[in-house]
């Protein structure tokens, strides 16, 4: 499996995790705003790590071209 392979997947799992804390935040927003900012703070930090790795994929699809 290459680099960028790898990348891939990683992206796709942290994706799929920031998509179900987002979700979590929002059914929780009327109910529960503590956990609702929880889950919300959570998906925020894991957006942060997706867009680094975007950047790194970038750099790794530059430098095979």
């Amino acid at each position: 499996m290459t680099r960028r392979d790898l990348l891939q997947q990683h992206q796709n799992k942290l994706n799929k995790r920031y998509k179900q804390l987002v979700e979590q935040a929002y059914n929780l927003h009327q109910t529960d705003h503590e956990a609702s900012d929880v889950f919300a703070y959570k998906a925020i930090k894991i957006l942060d790590k997706l867009n680094r790795l975007s950047y790194l994929a970038r750099d790794v699809s530059q430098t095979a071209s």
